[in-house]
Order: C-alpha cells, then sequence, then structure tokens
C-alpha cells in the first residue's frame, strides 16, 4: 500500500490528510503550534493519536522520538561509523533495529529490517512536486509507524545540512 506524505510535513500548526494510492483519507497529520520542540501528531479517520513524533531535546546526536500510546516506541538517529552519510539507525525499545538508507534529501531511501525491505520512499511514482510515497511491502508491517520513521529521517537529514 501506497500513503502520499506533504514534503514540509513540520510546518507550524499545519493539519493534512495522507491519503492512500487512491486519494482516500488515511491519516490526519496534526502539527503542534507553540511547542518548545518539533512535535507532531498521526491521527486515524477518527483523530485519535496513534503515533507522536518529537525532536528528542537532551542528546548528545540529533534525534527523534516516536512515541504511540504516551509510551516510547523507537528512536530515529544516524548511524555512527557509517561509510554511507544516509544511513540511519531506527532503535525499537524492544530491542529491534530497522535500517534505513539511500538517498534521504531525494526522497528515494528504504526502511529494511535484517536485509528485508519493509518500505520503499519514493518520489519517482510522484507527478506532484511537493509529496512523496511510503510503499510499505509488507502486509503484516506497521504503516503509521513506517511513515513515522520516513519523516523522522528526513526531518533530521534537513537539519544535518543546515535546513532547519
Amino acid at each position: 500500500m501506497k500513503y502520499l506524505v506533504r514534503d514540509r510535513i513540520f510546518g507550524i500548526g499545519d493539519d493534512y490528510w495522507i491519503e492512500d494510492e487512491h486519494g482516500r483519507h488515511v491519516f490526519l497529520v496534526d502539527g503542534k503550534a507553540l511547542r518548545l520542540r518539533e512535535t507532531f501528531e498521526l491521527k486515524d479517520l477518527q483523530r485519535r493519536v496513534l503515533i507522536v513524533i518529537r525532536k528528542k531535546m537532551l542528546s548528545l546526536r540529533d534525534a527523534m522520538t516516536i512515541e504511540r500510546d504516551d509510551r516510547p516506541l523507537a528512536t530515529v538517529r544516524r548511524k555512527r561509523l557509517s561509510l554511507l552519510r544516509h544511513h540511519y539507525r531506527v532503535e525499537m525499545v524492544d530491542g529491534t533495529e530497522l535500517d534505513v538508507s539511500g538517498k534521504i534529501l531525494d526522497r528515494e531511501f528504504a526502511v529494511e529490517y535484517d536485509g528485508e525491505l519493509l518500505a520503499d520512499i519514493s518520489r519517482r511514482w510522484l507527478t506532484l512536486r511537493d509529496t512523496y510515497a511510503v510503499n510499505v511491502v509488507r502486509e503484516d508491517a506497521d504503516p503509521p509507524l513506517l511513515i513515522a520513521i520516513a519523516v523522522c529521517v528526513i526531518r533530521l537529514a534537513e537539519r544535518e545540512r543546515g535546513d532547519g
């Protein structure tokens, strides 16, 4: 299933819908205005919070946290000692690690677990300039989590480059 995500997701107070490949609303992005740190919530059609993304405040390396049900779910940060500039690690609270690599700033990258593709993030399928697709490959994967991971690595890469 492909989900279409607007490129500038961290607009102050911006709310907008993530759509599926058929143009149906699937998730609502609720950008939280007037917060000390970047925060956004991913909500379902009934506006229940599924995922919260926050910039980690006190961290030696730039990181973002993903929460579910008011509990930490994962931390996303650039992988240490990687030869690839855009190689990120997602550390789940259960000890599982996901790898994210590719051309993050070009919106052409993959999320993998133990060498198996979970999601492919790309603009190549789209004609909309400010949108990218999160193509969830596995049926048993968690789409809100994979969308959140994509948003986090893009934001971290942009900050590293000096875009925010």
